[in-house]
């Protein structure tokens, strides 16, 4: 007779992405994508409550055209499959700056300073839906 030893489980969750969830996180990743996009253009664009906002942040001119294109980038490596995770750490970074600046100006707690960090929340929820190896990475549950 021989004895089988315990191990303790360190098996997580299946990380294997259904159809159902794969398709809410494309939905997710779009509409969290068309949001960045257009706050992108507006950068871009330079219209007047931009300006204002980064006079009031203390920013210098040319500031909305470097931050409308380092969110075209960003947004790039977020929807390239290969670059997904880099995009979502850029993005995460770049939120957080937006985060800093908010509280920077005094901005109130729910309705400012804290949008980033929704924001945030989407972009890694429309991740984890559509990509397994962000779920094999990050599970949210353990067995």
């Amino acid at each position: 007779m021989t004895a089988t030893p315990i191990v303790a489980s360190t098996r997580t969750a299946d990380p294997a992405v259904t159809p159902k969830a794969r398709l809410a996180g494309i939905v997710v990743t779009t509409l969290v994508v068309a949001f960045l996009l257009f706050d992108s253009a507006i950068h871009l664009a330079n219209i007047q409550p931009v300006r204002d906002s980064m006079a009031e942040y203390g920013f210098p001119d040319y500031a909305p055209y470097v931050m409308g294109i380092v969110m075209l980038v960003c947004l790039a490596l977020y929807l390239i499959p290969m670059t997904s995770i880099l995009g979502a750490v850029l993005l995460t970074g770049y939120l957080g700056g937006a985060v800093a600046c908010n509280i920077l100006t005094e901005q109130p707690l729910v309705s400012t300073i804290l949008s980033p960090v929704y924001v945030g929340i989407f972009v890694w929820g429309g991740l984890y839906l559509r990509d397994a190896e962000v779920r094999r990475i990050m599970p949210l549950v353990r067995r």
